[in-house]
């Protein structure tokens, strides 16, 4: 099982970024598919999700700055963050999963917000 997350880095408030993550292809078609953020000292926590069929879900603090989307040809599903804020900041992981990450942890990416 891969979930290679990548795309992080270092923004300023308000700026922009764009996670991807590489999904061994035996398992991207037939399940949903989730973004994951731990900062430090925090649970690890639930930011999108999205299903096989498209539906979407987002917590609270992202809802309006950050779109989740799956691209079925190339087995990677993206986060595209918008308007980020320093509480943003943390590691960035993907899973298998719609309530609750099903799948192995692979390497996350770290987003840093800061002026």
């Amino acid at each position: 099982v891969q979930l290679q997350a990548s795309g992080g880095g270092s923004v300023q408030p308000g700026g922009s970024l764009r996670l991807s993550c590489a999904v061994s292809r035996s398992i991207f078609s037939g399940n949903p598919l989730g973004w994951y953020r731990q900062a430090p000292g925090e649970q690890r926590e639930l930011v999108a999700a999205i299903s096989v069929g498209g539906s979407l879900k987002y917590a609270d603090s992202v809802k309006g700055r950050f779109t989740i989307s799956r691209d079925n040809a190339k087995s990677t599903v993206y986060l595209q963050m918008n308007s980020l804020k320093p509480e943003d900041t943390a590691v960035y992981y993907c899973n298998v999963g719609w309530r609750a990450p099903l799948g192995p942890w692979g390497q996350g990416t770290q987003v840093t917000v800061s002026s």
